[in-house]
């Protein structure tokens, strides 16, 4: 759960600075495109990769043994990988499209307030 969170928090860094920058180029943050253009790039980042990578390569060795002891120590790496496996895919699926929904309600909600009722 700590890995997770370690990497949800390296996807939302990411997709904010990517943010900031496509509305600091553009001057606005314009829907869909620079908005949807900065979730697709910041979602492309490699420490999320990196760390994911490591921890699944380290715990592979524990999947495969066959030593004493293996049977308990499988039974405790299996749900880490597999937790890993899930939470890199819901970082790349998942966490781009709910940034771009938050980002999209809050710029519509903004430019609604700029708005004056007639």
């Amino acid at each position: 759960m700590g890995l997770d969170a370690e990497t949800g928090v390296f996807m939302l860094l990411f997709l904010d600075l990517a943010y900031d920058e496509a509305k600091a180029k553009a001057g606005c943050a314009r829907w869909p495109t620079s908005t949807r253009r900065s979730s697709t790039r910041g979602e492309a980042t490699a420490p999320k990769m990196m760390t994911v990578t490591a921890a699944m390569i380290g715990l592979m060795p524990i999947m495969w043994s066959i030593g004493t002891g293996a049977d308990v120590m499988k039974r405790v790496a299996a749900p880490m990988v597999g937790g890993l496996a899930t939470s890199f895919a819901l970082e790349l699926l998942v966490y781009p499209a709910i940034y771009l929904l938050w980002r999209w309600h809050t710029e519509v909600r903004h430019a609604a307030a700029a708005v004056p009722e007639v």
